[in-house]
């Protein structure tokens, strides 16, 4: 069998070459497409099952396959495989899933499934991007009905500058990190985190971005024209003409007549959980009425009153207009022993986020295809079931959840101190204790709070605030703060989080086939008013960071050394660091760069770790006075140790305040003495005085006095020191006379002697 000729088609895409083939792996799949951009590669499969399933709902799914041989790694779990998806997968499987899922038939009740696998990564080209686009090529070539095709790109911001799909190394240091996909005509979805960009910028990158997908959108037009499957026969649920009639006759104005309970959110479900359970006994009794046709039909019926309301009369299920927030409560320093902690409630929606500050060594270890191997900020949300007054599942979070997390976690990262300034490591915790809709924004609003109470020193407070639209043809209107209801009902989730000063983190779903330009403009416009009403009432709570930490939380010093000093604190197999911790108890943390960080439990025990890293690190500074031990002593002077691993040679002639016989006549090894240094050469060599201590000298007292020593015939690198050819040159000037007058060569002994105790005095 001879290998088949693949179908390749090229579209640019920024400055980038994208390569879609097809026709050589993955042929029993209902569509598959290779996609490469530089030397990573990805493989999209869709397949649509045979059969349909009972429900009320499009049975789509996407998964995003990481695989770490990919990068030439092998994983580092236990069993050296890859296990449960990693947060970075989710979240990509999700951003691909949005664009997709608008542009399927809702009625479809064959399960659709897409996975994207990641054979080849090469670490600059973003996998997000090239998943979402070879999804979307697939599924253009493939047997399953869509009315696509999509382009993703995603946009940077440098110096006032777009980038268009940038690198990753690229993106270092950009303003902006803007995803978006679209079709030929219209955005579909937005992801984007930012540092405080403003709403017109943003806007202008969006045009752009939509400008620079079309290129990939014709190109998988030519894919489905020259390659492209028929389209198959899918099964789906539509209510017979019958079945609706039945159903709308029955339920009549008791719809209306619920949703004029004005109450709490229990109420007005309540209300409609008593009409849907009546249409469901009533129908129930027929033999030959199918109840997921009378689910649906109710449904239907449910969201033309809701969104009716809205366009015609401006009022909102629980009463609101359109641009009002709902009312607020905030609250900081609930918990005792937590780092910091903060309440935010609007309506019915409440979080409660916990702060809680680690050392460094807390990061997050990140075993991924991504650019980061590591995360100092985290942000978990948790969706307990009783938050919306039900029983359910409690355990690790899901996909949601996990998205949620990441978007307010994008939302609050600009604003954060670097690690230069505050090197903790930072996690919150955001346990939603009632959900109405929006709870993902009441997670950002709670943060700030939470971290202003634990004292993070934050740039600005970030409030958030999700934006609904009702459109019906040319009519649409953008609701401010949606419930639960409107969420559900409506036609957009549009998330806004922000300063006063500029975005810091977007992300829009639709349920239409796309989103004109005029309601995206309001929307923002209309979010913008919002976020500011928000954080207005915020800060009647907490304005600014407290001045202080939680008593609780862990005190880190931090220290720049010198790298080629890091193995002085580490010690010979990590002794010396490992007898600081165990001493002082504090924790040790050295990057490779000298970067130094010390965690204690109090101020006292890193103190002390930070002075034995200070002495372990010491330069010798001139004029300095050190204590030090004396580790060998010579006829011309005693070596001390005056910080770990230097030592210094005070010469005899400045060994005492007076004219010493020998050196062990005033020091013996192991006595502790105090010291100036007087010299410190050009190779590092270090001279001391004693006698400048003990007669209070100044440097340039000792230095003078130091000069003023007649030159000693034969010694090391000053007074003493063992002479050559004239003999000793012990004290005082006994070698120079006994040199000249004994040998007839006081120049000769003196100078060999000299330069002999220079190499010696150097060499030590």
């Amino acid at each position: 069998m001879s290998k088949p000729e693949p179908k390749k088609f090229v579209a640019k895409l920024g400055n980038d070459e994208i390569t879609f083939e097809t026709g050589l792996l993955a042929g029993q799949a209902g569509g598959a497409v290779l996609i490469r951009s530089g030397e990573s590669v990805l493989l999209t499969a869709v397949t649509a099952s045979k059969d349909t399933i009972d429900r009320d709902f499009f049975p789509l799914s996407v998964e995003f396959e990481e695989k770490l041989y990919a990068a030439g790694r092998i994983p580092g779990s236990f069993f050296r495989r890859e296990g449960r998806p990693s947060e970075g997968a989710i979240l990509t499987a999700r951003l691909t899933d949005r664009p997709l899922r608008p542009l399927f038939d809702q009625t479809c009740r064959n399960e659709v499934q897409v996975v994207i696998t990641c054979l080849s990564s090469d670490g600059e080209k973003h996998l997000d991007i090239l998943g979402i686009n070879s999804a979307s090529a697939a599924l253009t070539i493939s047997d399953i009905p869509w009315d696509g095709p999509i382009g993703a790109v995603r946009i940077g911001l440098k110096k006032n500058e777009f980038l268009v799909n940038p690198s990753s190394e690229e993106m270092v240091g950009s303003e902006l990190d803007l995803r978006i996909a679209g079709t030929e005509d219209a955005i579909l979805m937005v992801e984007a985190g930012a540092e405080e960009i403003s709403e017109e910028v943003m806007l202008e990158a969006l045009r752009l971005a939509h400008n620079s997908i079309q290129e990939i959108i014709s190109v998988q037009k030519e894919m489905r024209e020259t390659i492209g499957k028929e389209k198959r026969e899918m099964g789906y649920s539509t209510p017979l003409e019958e079945t609706v009639e039945q159903v709308t006759s029955y339920v009549d104005n008791k719809i209306e007549t619920a949703l004029d309970v004005q109450g709490t959110k229990q109420e007005r479900v309540a209300a409609l959980d008593d009409v849907y359970a009546g249409v469901m006994e009533h129908f129930g009794e027929l033999e030959d009425v199918s109840m997921v046709d009378v689910r649906t039909t109710y449904k239907n019926l449910l969201k033309k009153s809701v969104r009716a309301r809205i366009l015609d009369h401006g009022t909102r299920p629980d009463g609101r207009d359109p641009q009002t927030v709902r009312p607020i409560w905030c609250d900081v320093g609930l918990l005792p022993r937590a780092h910091g902690s903060g309440v935010f409630t609007r309506g019915e929606t409440q979080a409660l986020t916990v702060t809680t500050l680690g050392t460094p060594r807390d990061e997050q270890r990140l075993d991924t295809l991504g650019p980061k191997d590591s995360k100092r900020y985290m942000h978990h949300y948790n969706f307990p079931p009783f938050s919306v007054g039900e029983t359910g599942r409690v355990g690790s979070p899901n996909r949601r959840a996990v998205g949620h997390g990441a978007l307010a976690e994008r939302a609050l990262l600009p604003m954060l101190p670097p690690v230069e300034e505050f090197p903790y490591t930072l996690r919150l915790v955001s346990e939603i204790l009632g959900s109405n809709g929006s709870s993902s924004m009441a997670s950002v609003c709670g943060s700030t709070l939470s971290l202003m109470d634990a004292g993070v020193p934050l740039k600005s407070p970030v409030a958030g605030v999700a934006m609904g639209l009702v459109e019906e043809g040319e009519r649409y209107t953008v609701l401010t703060d949606i419930q639960g209801l409107e969420d559900a009902l409506g036609d957009m989730d549009f998330k806004v989080a922000g300063t006063r000063d500029g975005i810091t983190a977007l992300q829009m779903d639709i349920k239409l086939t796309g989103l004109r330009w005029e309601v995206l403009e309001d929307a923002l416009a209309q979010a913008q008013t919002g976020r500011f009403h928000i954080l207005d009432q915020m800060e009647k709570t907490i304005a600014t960071p407290r001045e202080n930490l939680s008593q609780y939380a862990p005190t880190i010093t931090c220290i720049q050394i010198d790298p080629e000093k890091i193995g002085k604190i580490i010690g010979p197999g990590g002794k010396m660091i490992r007898a600081i911790q165990d001493e002082t108890g504090a924790k040790i943390d050295i990057d490779d760069d000298g970067t130094v960080y010390i965690a204690a439990a109090d101020q006292a025990s890193g103190a002390k770790a930070l002075a034995h890293i200070e002495a372990l690190t010491e330069e010798a500074t001139l004029g300095k006075i050190y204590t030090g031990k004396v580790v060998r002593t010579v006829n011309f002077g005693a070596f001390v140790e005056i910080l770990p691993g230097v030592d210094g040679l005070i010469p005899i002639s400045q060994i005492a305040d007076y004219h010493a016989p020998s050196v062990e006549d005033v020091v013996q090894v192991g006595d502790e003495v105090m010291a100036m240094v007087i010299n410190i050469d050009s190779d590092g060599k270090i001279r001391l005085s004693r006698q400048a201590v003990l007669l209070g000298w100044s440097l340039e007292e000792a230095q003078e006095s130091d000069k003023r020593r007649p030159p000693r015939s034969g010694g090391r690198s000053g007074p003493g020191g063992r002479g050559g050819p004239g003999g000793r040159g012990g004290r005082d000037n006994r070698g120079g006379n006994r040199g000249g007058g004994n040998r007839g060569g006081s120049n000769r002994g003196g100078n060999r002697g000299q330069n002999r105790a220079g190499n010696r005095s150097g060499n030590r």
